[in-house]
């Protein structure tokens, strides 16, 4: 069995979180694979620089300052700070990004209105590379850093956790957030379909930085993954959280 799991940005500057993490993970049934998010820590330096974080639909617009910070960041600290937790709880982990053996190839993102710099999008995914870590017995912790064939790209970390669960047939993947689930009316949801996630993105219910998070589980679940979920490190370790169906 293989399971994804995506970890937010939001855990990993907190020692008390990533040894949480890093501890279920230790005792986690069947092949781990792990890519993580860093927007936090970016939009700091970025800050600290006097570089305006600049966004359109949610998404960070990355120019050529800010993805050598996004390299340092993700690449760098955010990468090896989480590997050494998890080697710490006993995981043979290894760190890496979408760069490195060409493992996600990517492209510029395309919009309508703006200028997305070196923002990319996934092109495809080389699954060679995850499958020989896991037969040694090697926990992958993926940056969403990829490669474009003129330079490097910041990809958004939720859809490049879809394109490698759907490359390798994961069984599984989990979206680990800062909250327990998806929440309507401050209860969280056990499981959402496609037409329910609609109606509450249409409504406003679901907003902001869910949405993608939503839109990509729904991604996920088409491709053919049979089992999606959102939740925080508690429903990590209990399987709760929303889990996302077929209608």
């Amino acid at each position: 069995m293989v399971t994804v799991i995506k970890i937010s940005g939001h855990y990993l500057d907190d020692d008390a979180l990533l040894k949480q993490f890093a501890n279920i993970v230790a005792n986690f049934e069947g092949d781990v694979v792990i890519i993580h998010g860093g927007g936090k820590e970016i939009t700091k330096l970025q800050n600290q620089l006097n570089i305006e974080p600049r966004y359109v639909d949610g998404l960070r617009i990355t120019d050529a300052d800010s993805l050598a910070l996004v390299e340092m960041v993700l690449c760098g600290t955010v990468n090896k700070r989480l590997v050494r937790y998890l080697l710490a709880s006993g995981v043979d982990a290894q760190g890496m990004s979408g760069v490195d053996r060409g493992l996600v190839r990517a492209a510029q993102m395309q919009h309508d209105e703006v200028d997305m710099g070196f923002t990319g999008t996934v092109v495809s995914v080389r699954e060679s590379v995850i499958f020989e870590m896991l037969k040694n017995d090697v926990t992958p912790v993926i940056s969403p850093v990829s490669v474009g064939e003129s330079s490097n790209f910041n990809l958004n970390a939720d859809p490049v956790t879809g394109a490698i669960a759907n490359a390798i047939s994961a069984n599984k993947v989990v979206f680990i957030s800062n909250v327990e689930g998806v929440l309507v009316d401050d209860v969280r949801m056990e499981s959402l379909t496609s037409a329910q996630v609609s109606s509450y993105i249409d409504d406003g219910t679901i907003y902001g930085g869910m949405i993608p998070k939503v839109q990509t589980a729904l991604d996920v679940l088409e491709s053919g993954v049979p089992q999606v979920v959102i939740t925080n490190l508690d429903g990590l370790a209990t399987h709760g959280g929303t889990t996302f169906v077929s209608a």
